[in-house]
């Protein structure tokens, strides 16, 4: 853990809700609700967030009804997949009020993901270097007579 002393709750939370706010329109928000619940997770082990309660879900997986964990993170409030324990310890709030909102806020989406890194220390899987492309060309066919390199990378002068 480095520097989440640094990170005041305030702007984690803000940045949660603008992940989270990114996530619901991303054609690929695996990772954004991955680092929100990670978040969330860590907030809660270290007691800066509070669970208040279960949610019917607004989108029932498979026309079944499930549940969300609520979680408060300072004005914030997020929902999270529930544990069993929270089934048996938490009471359930039924459904979703959608008068309530959480405050608005202003935050690029890479300062937030900063924020959140730097809180969870996140860093991302080292990519592997890309091989040298081969040229192809559905026009032309190297031949392989003289072991002739395609294209040419030297040249003889």
């Amino acid at each position: 853990m480095t520097n989440n002393n640094t990170i005041s709750l305030p702007d984690l939370a803000r940045a949660i809700y603008t992940v989270n706010r990114h996530a619901k329109t991303a054609p690929e928000p695996q990772h954004l609700y991955f680092i929100k619940k990670e978040t969330i997770k860590r907030l809660l082990k270290e007691k800066h967030a509070k669970k208040i309660g279960l949610h019917f879900s607004e989108h029932p997986k498979l026309s079944n009804q499930h549940s969300t964990l609520l979680v408060q993170v300072d004005d914030y409030y997020f929902h999270i997949p529930p544990t069993k324990e929270d089934f048996q310890n938490l009471k359930h709030l039924g459904k979703l009020d959608r008068d309530f909102r959480n405050p608005q806020t202003k935050m690029s989406l890479s300062q937030a993901k900063k924020i959140i890194y730097q809180y969870i220390d996140w860093k991302p899987a080292s990519k592997k270097p890309n091989k040298t492309r081969q040229y192809s060309s559905s026009y032309f066919t190297p031949s392989s007579l003289g072991k002739m390199e395609w294209p040419p990378r030297k040249t003889f002068r």
